[in-house]
């Protein structure tokens, strides 16, 4: 495997949101999830999403991974705009060029790790190209519970299925939210160290929502959100340094 491809991507954008607004209600229970945000994920790069609760971190992904409506602005995946199509077209749209990985695993319980790995593709009627589903399933060190169903594997194998899963079909990018939430510390690094390796050695986009300053350390940038606008931005994090911040907005929210 090359890597030239990979740092030819890294120059272009995979998704794009430009003055996305999100409104919830209207009059006195009008709520602004989102308030004009614009942002770029980079091709080949790992981006964090972190804020508050309630900063609209998760909106902003689903609004971005076409999970959800927006209110006004666009939204662009690669060259397509999401705003201008039908629901069919979206679909095929979420099936096709982006991968998902969440909190809760959304795994089959009657079909083995590598059914579930392979589903997305067997629904779209797809073969998957096998030299990358056996790289995948190394990476993620799967190669000896294929034949095992989500009740015979731990949490962080669990979740080792569902990275797998969004990277099988090599989409332009992969969401996560939150997508350690669920597991113990050791687990959680091993996932996160697949979505670094993703992106590094395969020449994934990945976008995670996290709450965690040591899962947005593995990240090669972080977006920091509050009361619905981006208010900062962090390019080579370290947990330290992810701390620091979220601590000054804390700061600021209690001053204000």
């Amino acid at each position: 495997m090359t890597t030239a491809p990979i740092a030819d991507r890294s120059t272009d954008v995979a998704a794009r949101a430009t003055e996305l607004s999100k409104i919830y209600g209207q009059g006195e229970t009008k709520v602004v999830a989102l308030d004009r945000v614009t942002v770029d994920f980079p091709r080949g790069r790992f981006t964090a999403i972190m804020g508050p609760s309630g900063s609209g971190k998760s909106t902003l992904m689903h609004c971005v991974a076409g999970l959800d409506t927006f209110t006004s602005g666009s939204v662009r995946v690669g060259e397509t705009e999401l705003g201008s199509l039908k629901d069919r077209q979206l679909t095929r749209l979420r099936r096709d060029k982006i991968g998902f990985i969440f909190q809760a695993f959304n795994l089959l319980p009657t079909l083995t790790a590598l059914e579930n790995i392979t589903l997305p593709m067997d629904i779209a009627g797809r073969k998957p190209d096998r030299q990358w589903l056996d790289s995948v399933i190394g990476m993620v060190g799967l190669s000896g519970r294929l034949e095992h169903r989500p009740s015979q594997l731990s949490g962080g194998q669990q979740q080792r299925v569902a990275v797998a899963r969004a990277l099988a079909s090599q989409p332009e990018i992969i969401f996560g939210d939150e997508p350690t939430g669920n597991l113990d510390s050791r687990s959680g690094a091993e996932v996160l160290g697949f979505l670094r390796n993703s992106v590094r050695e395969l020449g994934q986009t990945v976008v995670m929502v996290t709450h965690d300053p040591v899962a947005a350390a593995y990240a090669d940038r972080v977006v920091f959100l509050a009361d619905g606008r981006i208010v900062d931005e962090l390019h080579g994090p370290t947990a330290d340094s992810v701390l620091d911040r979220m601590k000054r907005f804390d700061a600021k929210g209690r001053t204000s």
